[in-house]
């Protein structure tokens, strides 16, 4: 009660005009957390004040994005095997509400369609093409061929939405499908496309060694093998690199997934947004 009380108190003052004093409030008003957000809206909702109503929204939106850092930092470092939470919090970016557990039965809703088509009998390849008919003919997910570039794009919610994104959105969720039913597909780091691989089941170590053939998750899950890659580097004129073909982890598939939203907003003309992505990368060292 007496923090509720005093930071009730700390809100009141928000609209102090001197800016040193403000600096004073803000900086107290912040060491709450995410547990001043609550009020801070409250307050919001009650000011008719423009510049004291753009004041909160700035605290909210500080809060937001700090506790968002300290959550991507503690995935980086000891929860990054689950490439779900961290497609979610990086969607919590532009959705700071998200509804995690309305995502999380909707990805159990696909899991469950998946499950009752598979059993264990079947080879790598059929159990692709059952994925690629639950994936991409039952529910319907597809490629964003318009709007590429687009923001949007890059976010769970809108690709559950819409059921459209870009390489990289439809292959991080085809991987988290994948997983849950334990089907080893993994992502491949490729420049200027994200591309997918099914791994030998019996190794514990992945590399290159290990895949036994690719997927292209932005074309209907279409299976090709490394010759096709190899072609790719050299349309691109590059030198090619063993991280062309080897499975990657999480950490750098979200740290690509940052870098791609970051340069999306600045193609869009909103480099406020970039400079905050480029920030939450540094979570990710």
């Amino acid at each position: 009660m007496k923090e509720s009380t005093e930071l009730n108190a700390l809100i009141s003052l928000a609209d102090e005009p001197d800016e040193k004093l403000y600096d004073q409030i803000r900086s107290r008003i912040l060491s709450y957390g995410t547990a001043a957000i609550p009020s801070l809206e409250s307050a919001w909702e009650a000011s008719f004040d423009d510049s004291l109503q753009q004041r909160l929204i700035q605290l909210i939106h500080q809060i937001q994005q700090e506790s968002l850092y300290a959550e991507l930092y503690q995935w980086s470092q000891f929860g990054y095997d689950d490439l779900l939470r961290g497609y979610m919090l990086v969607t919590r970016f532009q959705y700071p509400d998200l509804d995690v557990d309305s995502l999380t039965r909707e990805v159990g809703r696909i899991v469950q369609q998946l499950w009752l088509e598979l059993n264990t009998d079947l080879t790598p390849l059929e159990k692709v093409k059952v994925m690629n008919h639950v994936f991409y003919d039952i529910n319907h997910f597809s490629g964003n061929t318009t709007n590429i570039h687009l923001p949007e794009n890059f976010y769970l919610k809108n690709l559950l939405e819409s059921k459209k994104g870009n390489p990289l959105s439809l292959g991080i969720f085809y991987m988290i499908i994948a997983k849950s039913m334990r089907i080893p597909i993994f992502g491949i780091d490729l420049p200027k496309h994200f591309i997918l691989a099914y791994t030998d089941e019996s190794k514990q170590t992945l590399s290159a060694d290990d895949v036994v053939f690719y997927l292209n998750p932005f074309n209907k899950g279409a299976v090709f093998t490394k010759n096709e890659i190899d072609l790719y580097i050299k349309q691109l004129r590059i030198e090619t690199q063993q991280s062309f073909y080897a499975p990657c982890s999480n950490k750098v598939i979200i740290t690509r997934l940052i870098n791609g939203l970051a340069e999306s907003y600045i193609l869009s003309g909103n480099n406020d947004k970039a400079d905050e992505l480029n920030q939450l990368l540094k979570a990710l060292e």
